[in-house]
């Protein structure tokens, strides 16, 4: 990237603020612009630029290099005008790649869910065993605000970065693979494909693969080379994880299951085994995954981050063998919600609370396939939440698992949620509202 030509931010959130903070300090006199979609463009010292009028920005080279936030997708037609114009396109991520990359181990690690639990697990099971690791990605620091600080750098990526993701790291780990994100991939093929970008290289740094990615197809395909993966960890090994993982706040086989992942990781890394049990032990649910909370004698369960209805099908796992009343539904990106209907009745859910959009299809689909669920179709989460009250004879725990994003989504008429964050917190106080 040249740092003494304009630069255009695509994007005004977390990364794109670091990136203005890490551009002022390589060159405090280099002009930038800021462009977005919805929203405000609340980044300090930049000129902001409609999104009509970025066609003619670009073919006046008003700016030499975008720099392109994860949420905006790269197959929009106007990066393609970009790269035509001779202007680069990069990203947060490609510039730590570029600046901080050389001296650091990296390990990078995605997947369709479970990637920020593995993620956080591998920091503390390297932290714990006395070395010097640092967090980064989705969860953590954006890149450009952990730039140097640590040795090794632990990277929880999504499929909006691995996409175009520059450099190459030192191991990398796949948790699961299923379709997600075709809105901004615009097919599932590319989002596979966007996703094993990072495996899927010339070099041959070793991968470790989740239970959902060993053995699939696409999956295998991008290993190329069998020897690159990191073998099984000794039963002796697993059994200490899995005692440990018993007595942590990890709920669920799924977690168990990324738990051993983390391990893998983390000893090929450094880490000793004694560190690893005890980075388990330390593990704190993230936010808005799998979020207790005990209200009015019921147990809430904020599960918002959930967005795919995979991510739904393992918070229903983890609390098999209770009463459950699901609320689900979310932004429309045409994923199967045939086999998570199947799934209602035996993983106990007896009442199912179904919101715009999403929401419409799965209740259809619980209708068919388990007549014994009171279905109940509600146009906001304050409905949701108010329709539960009355019936509290008929579950121990609600769980919102949306299995969708936020998008669109309603508290009440006229109140949209930004984020799942806003829409996790505001389950929980809706929740105190109708059964505190």
């Amino acid at each position: 990237m040249r740092f003494d030509e304009p630069v255009l931010l695509y994007g005004a959130g977390r990364e794109a603020r670091s990136t203005r903070a890490f551009i002022k300090a390589k060159a405090p006199r280099t002009r930038v612009y800021v462009t977005v979609d919805s929203g405000e463009a609340d980044v300090e010292d930049t000129t902001f630029i409609a999104p009509a009028d970025l066609t003619q920005a670009i073919e006046s080279k008003l700016f030499s290099t975008i720099v392109k936030s994860p949420g905006v997708s790269r197959y929009r037609p106007v990066f393609a005008m970009a790269r035509e114009a001779g202007i680069a396109v990069t990203s947060n991520l490609n510039l730590w790649g570029e600046e901080y990359r050389a001296g650091r181990k990296v390990i990078a690690i995605s997947g369709t869910k479970g990637k920020s639990t593995t993620a956080t697990l591998v920091h503390l099971m390297l932290t714990e065993s006395g070395l010097d690791a640092g967090l980064a990605g989705n969860v953590g620091l954006a890149p450009l605000e952990i730039a140097d600080k640590h040795p090794i750098i632990v990277f929880e990526l999504s499929s909006y970065q691995t996409a175009d993701m520059a450099f190459t790291p030192d191991i990398a780990a796949i948790t699961n693979l299923s379709p997600e994100h075709t809105d901004w991939h615009r097919t599932v093929e590319r989002y596979y494909a966007d996703k094993l970008n990072l495996i899927d290289r010339d070099a041959p740094f070793p991968v470790a693969l989740g239970v959902g990615a060993l053995g699939h197809p696409l999956v295998m395909a991008a290993l190329r080379d069998q020897k690159r993966l990191i073998p099984p960890l000794a039963p002796f090994i697993h059994d200490r994880i899995a005692t440990a993982v018993s007595r942590s706040r990890l709920k669920g086989e799924h977690n168990l299951n990324n738990a051993v992942l983390a391990a893998q990781i983390a000893m090929r890394a450094g880490a000793d085994l004694e560190g690893v049990v005890r980075g388990i032990g330390k593990f704190a649910p993230l936010p808005h995954r799998l979020e207790e909370h005990a209200i009015g004698g019921v147990t809430f369960v904020n599960d918002s981050i959930s967005t795919t209805p995979e991510a739904t099908k393992a918070a229903l796992a983890a609390y098999e063998g209770t009463r459950l009343a699901l609320v689900a539904g979310g932004h429309e990106r045409q994923q199967d919600y045939a086999e998570l209907a199947q799934l209602l009745a035996p993983r106990g859910v007896t009442v199912l609370v179904c919101l715009p959009v999403t929401g419409d299809r799965l209740a259809t689909l619980t209708y068919a396939a388990a007549p014994e669920i009171e279905v109940i179709e509600a146009g906001t989460l304050d409905e949701a939440l108010k329709a539960l009250a009355g019936r509290k004879a008929k579950f121990d725990t609600v769980i919102l698992s949306p299995g969708a994003p936020s998008y669109g989504q309603l508290e009440a008429p006229g109140k949209a949620f930004r984020n799942f964050e806003e829409r996790g917190a505001a389950f929980v106080r809706l929740a105190g509202k109708y059964f505190g």
